[in-house]
C-alpha cells in the first residue's frame, strides 16, 4: 500500500484546523506550513503532529508546493483548512492506495456548506477538485489564487465528496470575494490581460445568467439568486480592478 501526506497550509486558521486534521487523523504524515499565524492554529497544530513549518507567505500555489516538498511520501492529499475529510471519502482514498493508484491525480467532489447549509446548486456541488496526486509527477500552479494542479491528464475521480465549510455568512462571502477579485486582477495584470469594455459589460450579466439559470441556482431560493448575483458582481470586480491596474 502506497503511503500518504496530507498537507495543509495555514494562516491565522484556528477556528478550522482541528475539524481539519481531526478527519485526517488516519494518514501516514500530516504536514503544516504555516505562513506566520497571529492566532493559536500552531499551537492546535502540533496537537496533531510534529511536522509544522513556517514559512512566508508566497501565493497559494508555491505555498502548497513548498508544503509538499517538506512531505516524506510522494502521495500527497492536499487540504485547505476549512476542509473535512468524511469517512466515506478516506475509506475511498485508502482503497486507491491499497490497490495501486492507476492515475497521477484524482479529483475528489466537494460538499461546499455555506453558514453551515450545503448549497447543492448553482456549480456548487460536485465542484470536483484536485487534491490527491503523485508529487512526482504533479505539482500546483504558482498563481496567486485559483491554483491547479498540473498536469490534468489521465486524472482518477475519487467517489465520495470532500465537507468544505467555506463561508460563514454573505458579509464573509463579499469580503472574501473583494480579497479574491484583487489577487485575481493582479494575476491577469501579470500575464498581459486587460479588462476591456466588453469584459465589463458582458461578462457580469453572464456569470448570472450561468450560476443561477444553467446550473440552477434558483434552486436554493434566495441564497441561490444572492450567490448568482454575487458572482456577477466579482466578474466585474476583477475586470475593473485589471483596468485600474
Amino acid at each position: 500500500m502506497e503511503k500518504i501526506s496530507v498537507t495543509v497550509i495555514t494562516r491565522n486558521e484556528e477556528k478550522n484546523i482541528e475539524r481539519c486534521l481531526d478527519s485526517v487523523k488516519w494518514a501516514d504524515e500530516i504536514v503544516v506550513l504555516d505562513a506566520f499565524s497571529r492566532d493559536r492554529t500552531i499551537e492546535l497544530c502540533r496537537r496533531f503532529t510534529d511536522k509544522v513549518y513556517r514559512d512566508n507567505w508566497q501565493g497559494y500555489g508555491k505555498q502548497k508546493n513548498l508544503c509538499a516538498a517538506r512531505a516524506s511520501h510522494r502521495w500527497i492529499l492536499n487540504l485547505d483548512a476549512d476542509e473535512v475529510v468524511s469517512p466515506a471519502c478516506a475509506d475511498d482514498i485508502r482503497r486507491e492506495l491499497e490497490k495501486g493508484p492507476n492515475h497521477p491525480i484524482y479529483l475528489i467532489p466537494r460538499k461546499n456548506f455555506f453558514g453551515g447549509r450545503w448549497v447543492r446548486f448553482g456549480g456548487w456541488y460536485p465542484d470536483r477538485i484536485a487534491r490527491l496526486y503523485d508529487k512526482t509527477q504533479a505539482s500546483f500552479t504558482e498563481a496567486a489564487v485559483h491554483e491547479e494542479l498540473l498536469p490534468k491528464a489521465n486524472g482518477g475521480v475519487i467517489g465520495h465528496p470532500l465537507e468544505h465549510y467555506s463561508y460563514r455568512d454573505m458579509a464573509d462571502y463579499i469580503s472574501r470575494q473583494n480579497h479574491y477579485s484583487t489577487l485575481s486582477a493582479g494575476e491577469m495584470v501579470r500575464h498581459g490581460k486587460a479588462g476591456t469594455w466588453w469584459d465589463l459589460c458582458f461578462r457580469p450579466p453572464w456569470a448570472f445568467v450561468k450560476y443561477y439559470i444553467l446550473r440552477q441556482g434558483f434552486r436554493e431560493g434566495f441564497l441561490g439568486f444572492f450567490l448568482a448575483i454575487a458572482a456577477g458582481f466579482y466578474t466585474f470586480l476583477k475586470y475593473a480592478k485589471t483596468r485600474s491596474l
